[in-house]
């Protein structure tokens, strides 16, 4: 496991080199977040935003998609993966905003967890990138990356990799943190071709030391 000051220059480091990492998933309000984010489980962000780019012209409200039949909406996002789980999720989102939040995407995370559809993961994206609260959202890359370099276990699931980042990074850097892990997973410590070879952190890196040794082995 990395020490304090190696967690620090692993932090820095992909700052340096993701110094303007963010939020790829395209939105105008938070409503529109937490769609987008709902839409990306187990989903790429670049398909979300070719689906989100007409279906944000055609739904702009909660009651816009509860105005269209189930099976519309479905059609809507049909090249999105669980495309009819998630459009029932996002009626069911949509008539609960109406009904018990006065149409307005809570900043809480506990209540943002209520919502259909809405797990963890999402309420730390929507809080942070919609509403500025530093949180660390553990998603695929944050998860590997965060296991890879040794800041957290292997054997973690994913909220002990969440409670760890927060107690190994400092509050104020969170949500910056969260988008370069992102960025750094999805750049640069891939999940089938790492860059060990080229990366400023191989000499922390226990997984990236072992996959070299094993390619010169070969």
């Amino acid at each position: 496991m990395l020490n304090k000051a190696q967690i620090r220059y692993c932090l820095d480091t992909m700052g340096e080199m993701f110094p303007d990492a963010h939020c790829e998933l395209n939105h105008s309000n938070p409503f529109e977040l937490v769609i987008a984010v709902a839409l990306s489980a187990q989903c790429t962000d670049v398909l979300v935003n070719k689906v989100t780019h007409n279906l944000f012209q055609k739904y702009k409200t909660p009651e816009d998609y509860l105005s269209v039949p189930l099976e519309e909406l479905e059609n809507d996002i049909r090249s999105i993966g669980l495309y009819r789980n998630k459009a029932k999720n996002i009626q069911k989102l949509s008539r609960m905003l109406i009904d018990e939040y006065d149409r307005t995407v809570p900043s809480d995370r506990d209540e943002l967890t209520k919502l259909p559809g809405v797990g963890r993961k999402t309420a730390n994206v929507v809080v942070s990138v919609a509403y500025g609260v530093p949180a660390i959202a553990v998603d695929t890359h944050v998860e590997r990356v965060s296991k890879r370099l040794g800041i957290c276990r292997w054997k973690d699931n994913v909220l002990e990799v969440e409670k760890t980042l927060m107690t190994k990074v400092p509050r104020d850097e969170w949500s910056a943190t969260h988008h370069r892990l992102i960025f750094f997973g999805r750049y640069h410590c891939k999940a089938q071709s790492p860059r060990c070879e080229t990366c400023p952190l191989l000499d922390l890196c226990r997984e990236g030391k072992k996959r070299l040794k094993r390619k010169e082995a070969r």
